[in-house]
């Protein structure tokens, strides 16, 4: 009998400002034996109305006004995490990161779940360079929407499935 595919989450998050604690999307796509079985996106009311990066993802204030703030949409997004072996994001650490501000500022408990970076197994098991996420997506053919969250999730979580298909093969 073979190896039991891992189930991971795939999660971009896309930022008002430069603060990590300022998430204002998130996209999360969960995989289970090499399929997404779920997937979805939520708008997050920052802590601050202020907004830098809206020409970026097209998100404003206005837009996440009426929106829940993080520690409102964690008992929503919770679940995800669930039973997983690993979090995936194009440039882990990113992700990581604001992942970790927001529960800090809510005051949740850090999910201590690994992350793996697409970024980096793109190098590893593609050789691609550059490793940005349209380059990526466009070396294995993955439809992007970038600084979508819905859509860099989606696409970090095929990226993943394409690379585990390969170490299989490999």
């Amino acid at each position: 009998m073979g190896k039991k595919e891992p189930a991971f989450l795939a999660i971009d998050f896309e930022t008002a400002n430069y603060s990590r604690n300022s998430a204002c999307a998130v996209g999360l796509v969960r995989v289970e034996g090499l399929r997404i079985v779920r997937s979805e996106h939520y708008l997050i009311r920052p802590p601050s109305g202020a907004f830098v990066f809206t020409d970026l993802h097209g998100i404003s204030w206005e837009d996440v006004i009426y929106e829940p703030p993080f520690e409102g949409l964690w008992p929503t997004i919770e679940p995800f995490f669930d039973g997983i072996d690993f979090l995936v994001a194009h440039n882990a650490p990113f992700d990581r990161s604001v992942l970790r501000a927001c529960c800090e500022k809510a005051d949740i408990p850090v999910p201590s779940t690994p992350f793996r970076c697409t970024v980096k197994e793109a190098r590893r098991v593609w050789d691609i360079y550059p490793t940005k996420l349209p380059d990526v997506c466009a070396h294995l053919d993955i439809q992007l929407r970038h600084h979508d969250a819905a859509s860099d999730s989606e696409a970090c979580a095929r990226i993943m499935i394409a690379a585990l298909r390969e170490d299989r093969q490999g």
